[in-house]
């Protein structure tokens, strides 16, 4: 439980260091709002031909008596939009980060600077375009893997009982893990760290992870709140890595 609170902790920190400094607020809020313009506009793809979607996908049920074909067809577009934001929750962070990475990289590095006691930041050395290319291998890599778990506990959550219970609380800790990851991978690409590295470092201690992440994955499910959490989730990201490499920090 003290690392969950640590990681919940980091959490805060990150949002009151960003509420500081109103300029890096604003420089990470564009990446955001550009992936959430995209994001919302599929959503409404899906809900505009999700039932055409629904028909296509059951032509078996055209012969079903009513009023039972329209309430599986009905069922079957819940669902459907149900696993669209599911998909958008764990991919989000990912995206924009993708999309925002100059942007995220000054704020990191300015966060490392206000709270390093020699006043410096983590340099990988590696060309721009090094890091660029980088940083878009390890996305989709993660992105695989939170597309299957989105599959995963889309078709778990049909499971009764459970998939109404059990499986919307694990869906928050999967992806507030993800989130985790997607978040300090920022800080630790800067130190050098690959990706294998970062997710045997996290899983060693998953309930700091949780902890950071989980809080986060429940706001997220919260319209527009993802916009204006992510430069904070960045900074506290930051700290939270120097947590878990046990580098000196200044309060």
């Amino acid at each position: 439980m003290r690392d969950f609170g640590v990681g919940f902790t980091h959490f805060l920190q990150g949002q009151r260091w960003v509420a500081r400094h109103r300029r890096e607020f604003g420089l990470g809020i564009v990446p955001a709002l550009i992936t959430l313009a995209l994001y919302v506009a599929a959503l409404i793809a899906v809900i505009t031909w999700g039932g055409d979607l629904s028909d296509t996908l059951t032509p078996f049920a055209d012969h079903w008596p009513s009023p039972w074909a329209g309430l599986f067809r009905g069922a079957l577009i819940i669902a459907l939009v149900a696993l669209a934001v599911l998909v958008a929750v764990l991919t989000f962070t990912a995206v924009t980060l993708l999309l925002g990475s100059p942007f995220y990289d000054v704020i990191s590095e300015r966060v490392d600077r206000s709270v390093s006691p020699d006043g410096t930041a983590p340099e990988s050395g590696l060309a721009w375009w090094r890091e660029l290319w980088i940083s878009l291998r390890d996305s989709v890599r993660i992105l695989v893997r939170a597309m299957l778990w989105a599959v995963l506990l889309f078709v778990l959550g049909f499971v009764p009982v459970v998939g109404q219970t059990v499986i919307p609380v694990l869906a928050v800790f999967v992806t507030g893990f993800f989130l985790t990851q997607e978040l300090t991978s920022v800080a630790l690409q800067r130190r050098g760290v690959h990706l294998n590295q970062q997710m045997g470092i996290l899983r060693s201690r998953k309930a700091i992870a949780w902890g950071f992440g989980a809080p986060l994955a429940a706001t997220f499910l919260i319209p527009f709140v993802a916009v204006f959490l992510m430069p904070g989730a960045v900074a506290g990201a930051t700290l939270l890595t120097r947590e878990l490499l046990s580098e000196p920090t200044r309060p």
